[in-house]
């Protein structure tokens, strides 16, 4: 998770989120070597004392500076289409969970197992356990088996919401009347954390996501546990 002064991203802890550091890597590159040319330029022309008063076209210029940038565009613009593809691809998901935004928690619905779905209310600072997280722990996780293609539909209830949890790369709008579709693969086991992220109203900041990847035995005895208390 997010640490004091970071500047980076978070850990990746899914092929997808792999995918987009990389990306993220790729393109900061990119921009740091058409800084670096932009600045040279720049200088060289103010410092100079060399200068030329009669050149009033140049087709060699003219073609550089076109070519060079859609070459560019296109060395940032392949790999991106190919995450894009990526995060849309959904191949027989093991496991379909439905997040519902509410004002202002969330609810979830295991739509494998027959009657699986609780509500995920944020836990109140002053009930907070020794190393839990202020403002984003739940009294409920959305536990998900580890290694396993999730596929987790989302929707609202009332307003606009937004299912995020940036460790996974994943960010999908809520919207009431609809059914948005996204999928993950969780690549170990952990606790990840995440927040709604569309204003949603008075109380939008106090509706955390907390998905907790576990073994599949493990899940399978919580899902049992989950449903005899049901």
């Amino acid at each position: 998770m997010a640490h004091p002064s970071q500047l980076g991203f978070q850990d990746a802890a899914s092929p997808v989120m792999e995918e987009l550091l990389h990306f993220h890597d790729h393109t900061l590159m990119i921009v740091f070597l058409i800084s670096t040319l932009v600045l040279y330029i720049i200088v060289a022309m103010v410092s100079t004392k060399l200068t030329n008063k009669y050149v009033l076209d140049s087709q060699e210029i003219e073609i550089v500076w076109t070519v060079l940038p859609a070459v560019i565009l296109i060395l940032i613009a392949l790999p991106s289409l190919r995450i894009l593809y990526l995060m849309d691809e959904i191949n027989d998901p093991h496991l379909t969970i439905k997040a519902m935004g509410h004002q202002w928690y969330w609810s979830y619905e295991y739509t494998d197992y027959e009657d699986l779905g609780f509500d995920s209310y944020m836990i109140p600072t002053q009930d907070l356990s020794p190393g839990q997280f202020r403002l984003l722990e739940t009294d409920h996780r959305m536990v998900v088996p580890m290694e396993s293609p999730i596929r987790v539909l989302v929707s609202a209830e009332d307003v606009l919401h937004s299912w995020a949890v940036p460790a996974l790369g994943i960010k999908m709008d809520a919207v009431p009347g609809r059914l948005n579709q996204t999928a993950f693969i969780t690549s170990r086991p952990g606790v990840y954390y995440g927040q709604c992220s569309e204003i949603c109203g008075a109380n939008h900041s106090f509706m955390p996501i907390v998905v907790e990847a576990v073994p599949l035995e493990h899940f399978e005895n919580w899902s049992s546990l989950m449903l005899e208390e049901s």
